[in-house]
């Protein structure tokens, strides 16, 4: 009787053992081998149940080694009876991802902070996966002002809030910008506990104007005025600066009530005017280049921010009735200073005095070759 017992157990293991296991049904099954890009799984049946990466885990970062072990039992997902070499092909993830919308679910009653993982940039937003739920981050939701580059979130963590759920079609719709205005008003108080008139900072170009640059700073943006480019004439900040560009600039104005912020590229070098003396000497030659042309002269500038006039009747020996005639914008002249007054900021300056010195030269070497 124990013999008949005993064949009877056997064929009714065996028989067991030859059910496959349904798919769509949930199985338990105990891990018997752990690889880098699979997990092998006895479910009782005859041949083994293998789990790829892609079905135990959407971060392609997952390390098997490090989350499954020799005879740990799991809940695995049958997906087919053959995965094309014979054994039974399973997932965890399905399993998993239906705790994980009842999770989401909750959290969302809740209204609770979650954090997703930035997996890819689309049109119009961030592929996000809260554990194995896919969802998605519009980019109208990542900040209180537009942005336009999406590729620096992906692979961060981002906290966000729940805008949208739904376990039937599997969508979910997550938001950051409350975060992002957090964040903002964070460092914005931070920054005005720091800031310091007269201080040299380093900064960003993120967009220009028809009145000058905007700079980031460390997170709050300062104006460039066109007027404080350059110690030479105004002109537009495009032929100062780029969007993108690392500069330097010194802060010389703030007001945190109008959370406005005043700086300049030109005061980060000396005044010109402060140091003309030390440069320029009447009846001494230089050379300069035409800026500016009027009716009574021409505007030449000997450096930026230093300018001076040759009056119509120094442009040279013969009569000149317009000096646009004779002379044009961006030209390079020799000039004499004639006098210059720095409390105003003005030179005079001559261009026919010039020729008169060459002809006085030329005259002195014919007598010196005569003699």
């Amino acid at each position: 009787m124990e013999n008949h017992s005993s064949m009877a157990e056997m064929m009714e293991q065996i028989e067991e053992s030859l059910k496959i296991p349904r798919r769509g049904s949930i199985v338990k099954g105990s891990v018997i081998q752990v690889n880098e890009d699979v997990v092998i799984v006895n479910v009782g049946y005859k041949s083994d149940g293998v789990i790829p990466k892609n079905e135990i885990s959407s971060d392609p970062n997952f390390d098997n080694f490090k989350n499954f072990h020799e005879g740990d039992e799991l809940d695995v997902y049958v997906v087919s009876h053959d995965n094309g070499e014979g054994n039974i092909l399973l997932s965890l993830r399905k399993v998993n991802v239906d705790k994980d919308w009842e999770e989401l679910d909750k959290l969302n009653e809740e209204d609770a902070e979650i954090t997703v993982k930035i997996t890819e940039s689309v049109n119009g937003g961030l592929i996000a996966f809260y554990k194995e739920i896919r969802g998605f981050v519009p980019a109208s939701q990542l900040s209180d002002r537009f942005v336009k580059n999406l590729k620096p979130y992906v692979g961060q963590d981002l906290k966000v809030k729940i805008v949208e759920i739904n376990k039937q079609k599997r969508r979910a719709v997550f938001s950051h910008k409350e975060f992002a205005i957090r964040e903002k008003a964070a460092q914005r108080e931070a920054f005005w506990q720091t800031i310091e008139i007269g201080k040299i900072v380093k900064g960003e170009v993120k967009r220009l104007t028809n009145f000058g640059a905007f700079v980031d700073i460390g997170g709050m943006d300062g104006l460039v005025h066109v007027t404080e480019m350059s110690w030479g004439r105004i002109k537009p900040a495009s032929e100062f600066v780029k969007v993108g560009d690392k500069i330097d600039v010194k802060i010389i104005d703030a007001n945190k009530e109008e959370n406005k912020i005043s700086l300049s590229i030109k005061q980060l070098t000396e005044e010109p005017w402060a140091t003309f003396e030390s440069k320029y000497y009447v009846d001494d030659i230089y050379d300069g280049k035409i800026v500016n042309l009027t009716d009574f002269g021409a505007f030449v500038e000997l450096e930026p921010g230093i300018e001076g006039l040759v009056h119509v009747s120094h442009i040279a020996k013969e009569h000149v009735e317009k000096p646009e005639d004779v002379l044009n914008i961006n030209q390079i002249v020799t000039v004499k200073i004639l006098e210059y007054n720095v409390e105003e900021k003005k030179v005079k300056l001559s261009m026919k005095a010039v020729e008169d010195m060459d002809v006085v030269e030329e005259a002195d070497d014919f007598v010196e070759e005569d003699m």
